[in-house]
């Protein structure tokens, strides 16, 4: 299963990886429902948010194992399905660094699930290019970001506004994943986070996402020039999410990771200007 790196310590990533090996074989069983895992697996990050006492005593590293396991099993028994509880057993069973490590650890699964949802049901590039959409809109609109962004603002009236603008505009895979970044926006903005799901959806097909602004729209012919001559460069394919932006006068600006390659008129001049500076 293919996962963004998390910010996690050595027993963590162990933990992760054999989370996401259970989670594989719960996703892969005939008659599995990977939306409504993942639905119940974002839900418990959302509980271990709100509850501390939970949160410790589910990744206390010094308690039995089947301690940890009775008790999420004795919580959430007839709230969840038995698969999502399967899975929660080889989370709490493992050793964590800490608690927010696990409950990143949940959220990771989570977005797993739903992502493996939209790729069985063929619709992981809508998916994707909804998400790479939204981010887009997401961040060029200042006001929306802090408002999406807040964390002193209730998560749930958050998920409502969002709710509003995507209802039946987008795959319910989509808003679910948005839902629950604006619900849990810890850390880095609303943006940000989207984006990274972004990258989550494009490495579930072992490629990686340029992002192309383009000073006039691209034809479909040029779009797969470039998708060509970027996999030549770095070796892999690699999906394009383009916007386009008029003040570059002319040309692409493409990012690939912390790599800019500018070849836009704009950036021409600004280099020029760095040379005769």
């Amino acid at each position: 299963m293919t996962t963004l790196t998390l910010t996690l310590h050595a027993a963590s990533r162990e933990a992760l990886a054999s989370a996401e090996t259970r989670l594989a074989e719960v996703t892969g069983e005939a008659g599995a429902d990977p939306a409504a895992l993942g639905s119940e697996l974002l839900a418990v990050v959302d509980l271990l948010g709100k509850e501390i006492g939970l949160r410790r005593a589910v990744a206390d590293a010094s308690s039995d194992p089947g301690a940890r396991t009775r008790l999420v099993r004795t919580l959430l028994t007839g709230k969840v399905s038995e698969q999502a509880l399967r899975v929660l057993d080889a989370v709490v069973a493992a050793r964590w660094s800490s608690p927010r490590e696990l409950v990143d650890g949940v959220e990771s699964l989570g977005r797993n699930a739903l992502l493996t949802s939209a790729e069985k049901a063929g619709q992981l590039d809508a998916v994707e290019d909804q998400l790479f959409r939204i981010a887009r809109i997401v961040v060029s609109n200042p006001e929306l970001e802090q408002t999406l962004s807040d964390q002193t603002a209730p998560g749930e009236a958050k998920r409502r506004l969002v709710r509003e603008l995507l209802q039946s505009k987008v795959d319910d895979v989509t808003l679910a994943l948005v839902e629950q970044v604006v619900g849990r926006s810890a850390g880095r903005g609303v943006g940000f986070n989207l984006d990274q799901l972004v990258r989550l959806a494009a490495q579930r097909r072992e490629r990686s996402v340029a992002y192309v602004t383009s000073a006039s729209e691209l034809s479909a012919e040029q779009r797969e020039r470039l998708a060509e001559q970027l996999h030549r460069i770095y070796g892999r394919p690699i999906g394009l999410h383009v916007e386009v932006d008029h003040r570059l006068g002319g040309g692409l600006v493409v990012r690939v990771g912390d790599e800019v390659i500018d070849g836009s008129t704009a950036g021409r001049i600004a280099e020029l200007r760095r040379q005769l500076a």
